[in-house]
């Protein structure tokens, strides 16, 4: 699937719950597209001494519910069609959860990897000279995204302040904690994945320690979604990584594979149970055969598009949660509810992130420090209430959780917009 069609796809999306809402014409056009799109250079001074042009983007969809909030990724595949995609995601996702924020999304065409530190940090703040009079605490704000993170926060929120004249954390989130950063904020993903999990299990009555679980990525998200559902007392008997991953019948231990990790440089032969790493507990499995297994519930943490027609018909999971972005593609999601298989989508799912952002975000307003046990349950409450609101629609009207999501967030949008 090309870049191009990802936009094209939510602009389907929203035009299908537009009409089941009857919204009016002028509602829908101005939905369609984002308010505002940056496109811009940003001239960078490399170490040799020579100035190279990147390509930066800032997509400002909708802020009829508050300022414009949304990531900024650093990627050598990064394009318009994405970014505005992206921004008008988050819309929805803010709506949905309760936030008092509309959906942007930024972007720059580079890959990081390539970059020494200091011209990191000048790509970093030369980002911010280009959108400096675009954003801010009551405009739009910014938080790390793919292969951004609190170090680059730093340099921006500094960039920023200097533009300004004054200290102003309040402008960024997902900053380092000396920064005015929140306690929590990192794992905050994962965790608010885990409240869903628990809803489902409230719901259906299942047990944890006999429910097993399959994730496909162990990144940020995965890994922190592993270790607290381990601490539930959920079975995790298989996770993998872009270069495949492991299986381990009896329930792996998510901190011990994390620990071995570190050693080993990836997960293969990291069969840890308990505090032991034995290869006669496990074996070697592809990403494939992971999506693929027979488990009760299937959690894909890593890319977009991992389930598509092809695959839909075989996956063996009776629910799945969605953390990474739109791991399910459409045509997979009407295959999946054909075959009776609940899928919470990654909107709901993964909305704990940006959940956090909007307590850091009061806490550099107010300037009163947030501990992590305030994050985790600020943030159950609204993923849980939002969960209950989508489920209740979904038995309702008798429709998947996706449709249900969307309808709630849009609705919301469009009353604020008549407003």
């Amino acid at each position: 699937m090309g870049q191009k069609s990802f936009f094209s796809d939510c602009q389907k999306q929203l035009r299908e719950i537009a009409s089941q809402l009857k919204l009016g014409p002028e509602i829908l056009q101005e939905l369609e597209e984002p308010h505002r799109i940056i496109k811009f250079q940003i001239p960078v001074l490399m170490d040799n001494g020579e100035k190279k042009i990147f390509f930066g983007f800032r997509s400002q969809h909708n802020n009829a519910l508050g300022p414009y909030k949304g990531g900024i990724r650093y990627h050598p595949n990064v394009s318009e069609d994405e970014i505005k995609a992206l921004s008008m995601l988050m819309t929805w996702k803010c709506s949905l959860v309760g936030l008092p924020f509309g959906g942007a999304k930024g972007g720059v065409i580079v890959n990081p990897k390539e970059l020494t530190q200091k011209e990191l940090e000048n790509l970093s703040r030369g980002y911010v000279k280009e959108v400096f009079p675009l954003i801010g605490p009551e405009k739009d704000i910014p938080a790390p995204d793919v292969n951004t993170d609190p170090q680059i926060m730093a340099w921006m929120v500094d960039e920023y302040s200097k533009l300004k004249g004054k200290e102003t954390p309040a402008a960024f989130t997902g900053k380092p904690l000396e920064m005015w950063g929140l306690e929590g904020r990192s794992e905050a993903t994962g965790y608010g994945g885990v409240v869903i999990l628990k809803k489902l299990q409230e719901i259906f009555g299942f047990k944890p320690e006999k429910t097993t679980l399959a994730i496909q990525g162990f990144g940020n998200v995965g890994s922190n979604f592993a270790r607290f559902a381990a601490l539930s007392g959920y079975k995790i008997v298989a996770v993998s990584e872009a270069e495949g991953g492991i299986y381990v019948e009896e329930g792996l231990n998510p901190e011990e594979v994390l620990r071995c990790r570190e050693r080993k440089g990836k997960i293969a032969g990291c069969y840890c149970v308990g505090s032991v790493c034995d290869s006669s507990y496990g074996r070697q499995i592809t990403n494939k055969e992971l999506l693929e297994m027979e488990v009760d519930i299937l959690v894909p943490a890593a890319v977009e598009n991992v389930i598509s027609k092809d695959n839909a018909q075989k996956i063996k999971a009776k629910y799945i949660i969605e953390m990474a972005n739109g791991p399910v593609t459409p045509e997979a999601q009407e295959i999946l509810e054909k075959r009776g298989i609940i899928s919470v989508p990654d909107f709901l799912a993964n909305a704990g992130g940006v959940v956090a952002s909007y307590f850091e975000w009061l806490q550099s307003k107010e300037k009163r420090r947030w501990k992590k046990e305030e994050t985790f349950k600020g943030l159950a409450k609204k993923l849980g209430q939002a969960f209950e609101k989508v489920w209740a629609l979904s038995q309702r009207e008798k429709i998947n959780l996706r449709k249900a999501a969307y309808l709630l967030a849009i609705e919301k949008v469009a009353k604020a917009i008549k407003k």
